[in-house]
């Protein structure tokens, strides 16, 4: 998320917490497309991690982006972190280890979310290259370990980087190696929520193994397609998942709440300063019992905060949040949106989904989660491949976009934004698979050739 909320109400009851969420429910004529992308920068010269200090640094990067934009500079501690759009509602924000994120506009179309990157990236480009500044399109970093990356000045990373080694194996290498690409989209009542929800929880291992990007660790194949997958198998799983209560009866904003709730937070942030009480759950500081803020309640912008620190593989907040992909190279990056319009916003293509999915057992669902990140289009659910599913979600999602029949000015529908897509299903193999190839024959075993080929 780009900003920490500002509401500084405090809560009185759950109910409010329930209708923070339902306050997003909006009629299908105002359903919009926002989509978060992150890159890593790296020094075009040797290829190293880029500094947050210093003339050639991220700092420097985002001072020159606002002198070129103009957007509102987001200031903690005297350090520019980030920047906010206050007229198209774009925000740029880092990442722990520098990734930097681009959270999209909220727009109508595919084709908005296409102009709206290339803009970005025309606008990225004239700051960054004469800094010798590039960016990765790949899921993790391929070649460095965590040691050699750098640290962001923001108050929040500080007590995530404390807590994480606590509860999971990998949850720094999430915080300082990895890169997404999502995309978030709308509802348009409860019920509605709830099918787009556990439609796209079960399908979101077709976005993993079609965006599978992440096949390098520190110079070598890492044993994996999608290690950015894998590592969010064991960052924090109290807060991360496929979150199988969803797909029981009674699911509701309310069911939601109650799981928040009792999620470890994070921080809470007090004026400039974030506050440690990182383990101890919202429920507890709701009840006034936290023990870094005895007898303070929680205001709406503490709220809006813990649930920006819940990371199952679909997030809801006032929107549905796809969170399954790697970050990949710029002419896939609208293939994410466009193939989740095409399920979620069309009805018939809504339910063909539903259909799709609707027998799967939770374990089912858990184990295909659990294979794809290692095998990608080879895993199985029942007795099918997920090649033949995502192909049959492609097609599903490619009538889908044909129906809402969104035009470009070239006469265009929004499926064509699935065209990468639909190469990568002709070639039989994900992306990954595609690059170790190249490893093992054109790139002579070195992964130094990735920040040329998938450069943005």
């Amino acid at each position: 998320m780009a900003r920490d909320q500002i509401d500084m109400t405090p809560l009185q009851s759950r109910d409010e917490l329930v209708a923070w969420l339902a306050a997003g429910v909006k009629p299908p004529s105002e359903f919009r497309i926002g989509t978060e992308h992150e890159k890593t920068p790296f020094t075009l010269e040797g290829y190293h991690p880029v500094p947050y200090e210093g003339a050639r640094g991220i700092g420097a990067l985002l001072e020159g982006m606002q002198l070129l934009l103009g957007w509102e500079p987001i200031m903690e501690r005297g350090n520019i972190i980030g920047l906010y759009d206050v007229t198209g509602g774009g925000a740029i924000s880092l990442e722990p280890g520098g990734q930097f994120e681009l959270s999209g506009a909220p727009v109508e179309t595919v084709h908005q979310t296409q102009s709206e990157l290339m803009a970005h990236l025309a606008q990225v480009r004239e700051i960054a290259t004469p800094l010798g500044i590039g960016f990765l399109g790949l899921g993790m970093t391929p070649s460095w370990s965590r040691s050699q990356i750098p640290v962001m000045p923001k108050g929040r990373y500080n007590i995530m980087r404390n807590y994480m080694p606590k509860v999971g194996q990998y949850g720094l290498d999430m915080m300082f190696r990895t890169c997404t690409v999502q995309t978030n989209l709308d509802f348009s009542s409860e019920a509605d929520m709830v099918k787009k929800l556990r439609v796209s929880v079960a399908l979101q291992p077709i976005a993993t193994a079609l965006f599978a990007n992440s096949p390098f660790t520190e110079g070598k194949p890492n044993g994996f397609l999608s290690f950015r997958s894998e590592i969010w198998r064991d960052t924090d799983n109290a807060r991360s998942g496929m979150i199988p209560w969803a797909f029981e009866d009674g699911m509701g904003f309310e069911r939601w709440v109650d799981y928040a709730l009792d999620v470890p937070m994070y921080f809470v942030k007090r004026g400039d300063s974030y506050i440690d009480v990182s383990g101890s759950s919202f429920r507890a500081f709701f009840d006034g019992k936290s023990n870094a803020l005895p007898g303070e309640r929680p205001t709406l912008s503490d709220w809006a905060n813990h649930l920006s620190t819940i990371f199952p593989e679909v997030r809801l907040k006032r929107y549905l949040e796809m969170r399954g992909a790697d970050g990949v190279p710029w002419g896939r990056l609208p293939a994410l949106p466009a193939f989740w319009v095409g399920l979620l916003y069309d009805d018939a293509t809504l339910d063909a989904a539903w259909d799709l999915v609707k027998h799967w057992t939770a374990a089912e669902r858990q184990a295909l989660r659990d294979d794809v990140p290692r095998f990608g289009f080879k895993a199985r659910i029942r007795d099918r491949y997920l090649f033949e599913i995502a192909r049959e979600c492609v097609k599903l999602s490619h009538a889908g976009l044909r129906r809402r029949g969104r035009i470009d000015h070239l006469g265009r529908d929004e499926s064509r934004h699935l065209e990468p897509l639909e190469r990568i299903l002709e070639s039989g193999r994900a992306p990954a698979e595609e690059m170790l190839e190249k490893f093992n024959g054109a790139w002579g075993g070195s992964v130094e050739p990735a920040y040329k080929e998938y450069a943005f």
